[in-house]
């Protein structure tokens, strides 16, 4: 399935080159670490919180480095598709740099990220529940608008951006005399992972990709050689279903990343809460997905090569609903509570 037409790779230089741009632009977030999930993992974790970030995720620096481009372009509005996170980054970086906005998201998406990217300012347009049907009207859109269109995962402004949280958890790591043997980010269309293998590019630290089970496009696509589409399965994690890895990611991805790791709801929801107890730190599902991950590789038969791992909490977004039931036990059948079966 492709998105873009032979998209341009950008490098580790642009990820350091937009890491510079983007300082003082966005908030540089805080690197934390619990002794407690230390113990647990039997390794150093050091969890990037981006979850802090403006706009509750990551998907702020890629938005506002491809916005801020197209506005010193020229350009007066943008359209965009999202599962959520980048809608709502869209729609808060439209309003920074003084551009109209239009998001696309799926009928079944995160009440909350609908009414964060509306708050903004954005025009919302829901489409289907699959990222061809969102493509197709965001595509529809750009076309009668005469606007561009920032894809949330083929865009090498929006790689390079995502890149930079990846760059300064593997900068801060250096400064605090822990360096990453390893750097894990949850993936679902792939930026964010693509711009860790970029940020990572030069160094011996292996790159990771966390997927859903039954989400899992990433480590599909991987053993076949080609961005392979997935029906995503029911998911706790909504903003990891969206159902093809991009084809930019996939390129920079499928020879740099070390592996993908699968995690099921159950220790997703068990990370979740590690995080809400041991830091109190308040995360959406698909950021917990990544601590999930960290776990499992730190406790499966790579894991005793790993002395210190980094970790993206990529985004903050969640339903207060959700939070209650993750927060008190079981998590059977939520996803299906939560209309989140793409």
């Amino acid at each position: 399935m492709s998105r873009s037409h032979a998209p341009a790779l950008p490098d580790r230089a642009r990820v350091e080159e937009a890491a510079r741009w983007l300082s003082g632009r966005v908030v540089r977030t805080p690197v934390l670490n619990s002794p407690a999930i230390d113990r647990l993992a039997g390794a150093r974790i050091l969890l990037k919180a981006e979850n802090l970030q403006t706009g509750g995720s990551y998907k702020m620096r890629g938005a506002m480095l491809a916005l801020g481009r197209l506005a010193a372009a020229g350009h007066t509005g943008v359209v965009a598709q999202s599962t959520g996170n980048h809608a709502v980054a869209v729609a808060l970086a439209a309003r920074r740099h003084g551009l109209a906005a239009t998001v696309v998201l799926p009928v079944d998406a995160a009440p909350v990220k609908v009414a964060r990217a509306r708050a903004a300012g954005a025009r919302v347009v829901l489409a289907g529940t699959t990222v061809e049907e969102r493509l197709a009207a965001a595509r529809q859109l750009a076309a009668a608008d005469g606007h561009p269109l920032v894809d949330a995962y083929d865009h090498p402004d929006v790689v390079a951006g995502q890149g930079s949280a990846s760059l300064e958890l593997i900068e801060e790591a250096e400064r605090a005399g822990t360096p990453l043997d390893a750097l894990v980010l949850p993936v679902g269309g792939g930026g964010g992972v693509a711009g860790a293998c970029l940020a990572a590019a030069g160094t011996p630290i292996g790159v990771y990709g966390v997927e859903p089970v039954g989400c899992d496009s990433l480590a599909r696509s991987l053993a076949a050689g080609r961005p392979t589409p997935v029906v995503p399965a029911p998911t706790i994690a909504d903003g990891l279903r969206p159902g093809c890895v991009g084809d930019l990611p996939f390129a920079v991805a499928r020879d740099a990343v070390r592996g993908v790791v699968r995690v099921d709801d159950d220790a997703i929801a068990g990370a979740f809460r590690l995080l809400l107890l041991e830091l109190k730190v308040l995360v959406e599902p698909s950021g917990a997905a990544g601590l999930a991950g960290a776990l499992r590789l730190a406790g499966g038969p790579e894991g005793g090569r790993y002395r210190t791992v980094g970790v993206v909490l990529t985004g903050g977004n969640v339903e207060a609903d959700v939070v209650a039931r993750l927060a008190t036990g079981p998590v059977a059948d939520l996803a299906r509570m939560e209309g989140v079966a793409a």
